[in-house]
């Protein structure tokens, strides 16, 4: 399931990621979310707090993904990735250096030091 991250400024769209993962929390929760800051801000910046492993991504969460990463290619500003897999923080890592804007993999317990680097503009 995708939440809502609270807490956050209004131009960032974050959000935590349990148990299984599906096509539907794109549609309902992310989509609607990154589309408004968007529409609000003209860039995004995005947090994702991965706290469920990557097997629990349904093939429909991974396809809406990546088509959300397609349709905002030169619109994000920030992505921040939490996750306690080191794969998945490098993966961020590398990858953020062939999209416009700036990605980072963060650890679990670095999520403050994430929503503080996600937040500034």
């Amino acid at each position: 399931m995708i939440e809502v991250m609270k807490g956050l400024p209004p131009h960032v769209a974050a959000f935590i990621a349990t148990g299984k993962i599906t096509r539907q929390d794109y549609d309902e929760v992310i989509y609607p979310i990154v589309d408004q800051v968007y529409k609000d801000f003209g860039k995004i910046n995005y947090l994702l707090l991965l706290n469920t492993p990557l097997q629990n991504y349904s093939a429909g969460a991974w396809m809406k993904d990546a088509l959300l990463g397609f349709i905002y290619v030169t619109e994000w500003r920030k992505i921040a990735i939490v996750s306690e897999k080191e794969n998945i923080r490098t993966f961020t890592n590398v990858f953020g250096k062939f999209i416009p804007g700036r990605s980072r993999g963060f650890k679990l317990n670095d999520l403050e030091l994430a929503e503080k680097w996600v937040s500034e503009l």
